[in-house]
């Protein structure tokens, strides 16, 4: 078996509002939606978004780092459209620059590139 995927899944109170969070917001292109459970991508990077409490996961709870190779900027066209951010990028100690959003239901995203990189 070769792994090639994975998908974060984060538990949301209300598809609708978390799909325009991630689309309208973050960028992200919604890929598809079945019943109260929806598939989000932005450039390599997907997240599912589950509305239904079948699995009793607590709404708000999840968080994914996000590697990409600029965060500077991209933090600052989000805080423009109204994303909450939680941290402003900074070089961190573990040789990353990132920053923290968090979605409506309070899911966090960590934003990270190498610090390395200018």
């Amino acid at each position: 078996m070769k792994i090639v995927c994975a998908s974060t899944v984060f538990q949301v109170s209300d598809l609708e509002a978390a799909i325009r969070f991630y689309r309208d917001v973050l960028g992200f292109t919604e890929d598809f939606r079945f019943g109260p459970y929806a598939g989000v991508h932005r450039d390599e990077v997907q997240l599912h978004l589950c509305a239904h409490q079948v699995w009793k996961r607590p709404v708000g709870g999840g968080a994914v780092v996000v590697f990409s190779d600029e965060v500077d900027q991209f933090c600052a066209e989000i805080r423009a459209r109204g994303a909450r951010i939680e941290a402003d990028p900074a070089d961190q100690a573990y040789g990353m620059r990132d920053f923290v959003v968090s979605d409506p239901d309070g899911n966090l995203l960590t934003f990270a590139r190498s610090a390395e990189e200018k």
